[in-house]
């Protein structure tokens, strides 16, 4: 509505509107904090309230609730959740599994699920339509492994919790596994190891050699990607004997942020243990029983070393003569009491790399810059400390020119 200030008979309405609201509390006229506040509100601290403004309602812990709940159900199945202020949630399944427990079977089940996840279930002929029941519910799913815990997760519409917490259980508890499926998932995986054979970041390499350094032939020391000689062996039949085994609700939770306890709890009750796992519903793993694994990490210390000739993946951009290596000790697990020790530990040595601009936000005055890159002939010089359930690693990692390494 538009009013021109030069016509009387519009200003008189538009000043019977203004007193008619101003009476009822519902706008405060601006004329007025023109005449009083407008002048002077430079002035007004902003630890201040804003004069004649409305008093604000703060969202607070005890006005939301934000209490984190844990409940347990009849099937051995924790959930967990946390409310927060927000139209979107974000909802996980946990699993207690991961190339650590890989030990009775072909190394690089767990780099094969996190390939296989969210593709055709029982409910879903494809991966196209579970996808797009996501789309529906305004979120997105993800699936990431570790060497301890596996997790299948998503983030969507508050609203859109059941549903959400549906297409979990299914791609969890009732993926199909087909042939096509298996076999893109052996393109991938092979292709994903050339790729890190040949790109210039070695780090997911060295972590692996650190890893089988540290931990020789035991839990986390097992490989997290499928060697090369083990990716045929990964087939239909190992993936399901391993799901029976190790996804089973004892070995799980799940854990929802931004939404209401009850809800979620109902949700996991209706989709989660009314309804069985393909594997208990239709003959698909081996019926042998094949034991859990159990066992404790066993810090062993190690070297392993690994020549490698990088000219040979020369390209458009020469691959820079660089040689790689890891120092690593023996931290501790998650739960223990000098985990955050550690952390901080982590923070100040920090490290980067020799070319890195910027000042302090970027870490330029951590032990790694200050006391290694500034004064050795280093490309880079990081700290990291990985931490699993019941032992952990920190490590710092180098790369020079193989000349200079003995710095």
């Amino acid at each position: 509505m538009a009013i021109s200030t030069s016509c009387k008979p519009c200003l008189n309405s538009l000043k019977q509107f203004l007193t008619r609201k101003i009476s009822k509390g519902s706008i405060i006229p601006m004329c007025h904090l023109s005449q009083n506040v407008g002048k002077a509100a430079w002035r007004i601290p902003l630890s201040k309230p804003f004069p004649l403004a409305p008093k604000p309602i703060y969202v607070t812990s005890e006005n939301l609730n934000t209490e984190t709940k844990v409940e347990t159900l009849s099937n051995g199945l924790r959930v967990a959740s946390q409310n927060k202020f927000g139209q979107s949630c974000a909802i996980g399944v946990v699993i207690d599994s991961g190339s650590r427990y890989e030990v009775t079977y072909p190394s690089g089940i767990s780099h094969f699920l996190e390939k296989l996840a969210f593709n055709s279930t029982a409910e879903f002929k494809d991966k196209n339509s579970i996808l797009q029941e996501f789309e529906k519910c305004g979120g997105v799913s993800y699936c990431r492994g570790t060497r301890d815990s596996l997790i299948y997760g998503a983030i969507a519409n508050c609203k859109s919790l059941d549903p959400v917490v549906k297409l979990l259980s299914e791609a969890v508890l009732r993926p199909k596994l087909s042939s096509e499926e298996i076999d893109r998932a052996h393109q991938t995986v092979q292709f994903e190891l050339e790729d890190l054979e040949m790109s210039q970041d070695q780090e997911p390499l060295l972590t692996e050699m650190i890893h089988a350094a540290a931990f020789e032939k035991n839990t986390v020391g097992l490989p997290k990607l499928c060697p090369a000689e083990k990716v045929f062996h990964v087939d239909r039949t190992v993936l399901y004997t391993y799901l029976k085994h190790y996804f089973i609700p004892s070995r799980m939770v799940i854990a929802g942020v931004g939404i209401d306890h009850d809800a979620l709890v109902q949700s996991c009750q209706r989709h989660f243990v009314e309804k069985p796992p393909i594997w208990e519903t239709e003959n698909l793993a081996l019926e042998k029983e094949i034991p859990v694994d159990n066992s404790l990490a066993q810090y062993t210390g190690g070297i392993v070393k690994r020549e490698k000739d990088l000219s040979l993946y020369l390209g458009p951009t020469p691959m820079s003569e660089l040689a790689y290596f890891a120092l690593g000790f023996e931290s501790c697990s998650h739960k223990s009491s000098d985990y955050i020790p550690f952390c901080v530990l982590n923070m100040i040595m920090g490290g980067g790399t020799s070319f890195s601009a910027g000042g302090p936000g970027k870490g330029m005055y951590s032990r790694l810059y200050t006391n290694v890159l500034n004064r050795y002939p280093l490309n880079s010089a990081v700290a990291f400390n990985h931490a699993y359930n019941d032992t952990g690693l920190f490590c710092i990692s180098a790369t020079a020119h193989p000349s200079k390494l003995k710095y």
